[in-house]
């Protein structure tokens, strides 16, 4: 059997032997748990379930100082920005169990039957039910937010579908505590048998995607490393939805009136943002189009002057530290781009790189700097004049963000702006910068592709939709109809014969 090992970037050394990697056996009892595990989830019921989230949240919070510490000694992101993301991800549990207090999310129907101008209507009730079982990929760079917990295991429990988790090999010891943490308190809380499982290793994971009792599959990470599980996915006798957060460019246009008015503030800003967690953000903005002339030097000079002074940052793991080094080095080396500034490096052994400013012009915008590099880099684009600008935001990616920087009152150029990147962009982004995003009722995290393949994604409460697929029951007797059906119910929002009726 194979060791997971966990590293600490830091040094690049070897810490501890956290598991051995998951064998197809083992994989396969876990989705059979998972799977026996569903028909009584569901049956918790919102308010079961409610309170499940809530104590997950609790459970998590209680161990705050264990979790945080490990997460940094196996990531090198610091103890502020964890404690933070843990922060985010308790919030985000019982943001959910308010989701099913709720109850919207049911889209709950009913339509008694009657005459119509087609004929006669038998009557029909629908709603939202769960999937069944979701396997859920952590992501490297959000240990405590896009991993064992996290958005995407949040809504999956949300909905009623037991969740099998495939920890990511840049923080096992992190995943495996976790793990421990939310399948102990789910036990306590009522919880059946197989609500969580975890499987370790590459070979486990494609296990976990092809096995028949997996309905639905959450991933954050490459587009090659989507692509090969959407590879395993149809290559199933029965394929599964696959929710992908993949790559994103995240451009940013600064207008002539915001360069004039702030110009060095922004540029000063603008680091801040694409070295945030060393770049290592899937909303980092990864183009910044900068208008020509005195007022957009001013910006590009704060950004040198703030890249020069910086030193260098610690990265994930090795594999994200050499495609960075290679990815990087290519946009370096790409015709029509000239290297601005590049911070200080580090003779450690550990996996780190300096930031790095590139330059090169929007009318002849090489193919190489709209394509996504994960790391502490990012490329200016300088345009002369609206056309220009918009010609080159034509040949911009889609990405999961679109920033316009504008001058105070400033409305006609970022409404034509807006225009032409609202296609591109799930968000959009106006006099603030894209990294971070806020857990909310009213956000999306996502876009056309390759930024993600779904509409509804793993921030915000519409993340519950992935795992939910509607069902009608048409001339059921009352016994056999779940409770939100009902006649007398009036516990959700609901469409009666057409007419919207909330909770009362």
């Amino acid at each position: 059997m194979t060791d997971v090992v966990s590293t600490d970037p830091r040094t690049g050394r070897a810490v501890e032997v956290v598991a051995q990697e998951t064998t197809p056996e083992e994989v396969a009892r876990l989705c059979g748990a998972a799977l026996a595990a569903a028909p009584a989830l569901d049956r918790l019921g919102r308010d079961g379930r409610a309170r499940l989230l809530r104590a997950l949240a609790d459970a998590l919070e209680a161990r705050r100082e264990d979790v945080v510490a490990t997460a940094d000694r196996e990531t090198g992101l610091g103890p502020a920005r964890l404690d933070g993301e843990l922060t985010r991800t308790t919030y985000q549990l019982r943001l959910f169990a308010e989701v099913l207090d709720e109850g919207g999310y049911l889209e709950a129907a009913v339509d008694h039957a009657g005459d119509t101008p087609m004929g006669p209507r038998p009557d029909l009730r629908r709603m939202l039910v769960p999937l069944g079982p979701v396997a859920v990929f952590g992501a490297s760079n959000f240990p405590l937010a896009f991993s064992v917990p996290g958005g995407d295991t949040a809504s999956a429990l949300a909905a009623g579908c037991p969740v099998v988790v495939k920890a990511h090999g840049s923080h096992p010891a992190t995943s495996q505590l976790c793990f421990d943490v939310l399948d102990a308190a789910a036990r306590e809380a009522g919880a059946p048998e197989g609500t969580f499982g975890i499987v370790h290793g590459l070979q486990a994971g494609a296990a976990l995607v092809a096995h028949p009792a997996i309905r639905a599959v959450g991933f954050t990470g490459s587009v090659g490393g989507g692509r090969a599980l959407l590879r395993i996915i149809e290559q199933r006798p029965d394929p599964v939805p696959f929710y992908g957060e993949l790559s994103s460019l995240n451009p940013v246009v600064v207008t002539p009136g915001a360069a004039g008015e702030r110009g060095e503030r922004i540029g000063r800003e603008l680091v801040g943002s694409f070295t945030l967690g060393a770049g290592q953000f899937c909303t980092k903005p990864g183009l910044v189009l900068v208008p020509v002339g005195d007022d957009g030097d001013g910006v590009v000079g704060a950004m040198t002057e703030a890249v020069r002074s910086s030193g260098a940052q610690v990265l994930l793991n090795e594999g994200i530290a050499d495609s960075f080094e290679r990815v990087s080095g290519g946009l370096a080396g790409a015709p029509g781009v000239e290297v601005l500034a590049r911070g200080t490096g580090d003779d450690g052994d550990g996996f780190t790189a300096a930031p790095l400013l590139l330059s090169t012009s929007a009318a002849d915008l090489p193919a190489e700097v709209t394509e996504e590099c994960f790391g502490p880099v990012t490329v200016v684009a300088r345009y002369d004049g609206q056309d220009e600008l918009l010609t080159a935001l034509t040949d911009m990616p889609s990405s999961l963000t679109a920033t316009v920087l504008r001058a105070e009152g400033e409305t006609e150029l970022p409404l034509t702006i807006s225009e032409r990147l609202r296609p591109l962009a799930g968000r959009l982004v106006y006099d603030a910068y894209p990294t971070g995003v806020a857990v909310s009722w009213a956000q999306h995290h996502g876009g056309p592709w390759p930024s993600t393949n779904s509409q509804h994604t793993s921030v915000g409460t519409t993340a519950i939709r992935r795992f939910l697929r509607p069902v009608t029951w048409q001339g059921a007797p009352r016994e056999v109809l779940p409770l939100e059906l009902t006649d007398d119910f009036t516990g959700v929002p609901r469409r009666v014969d057409g007419v919207l009726e909330l909770p009362r």
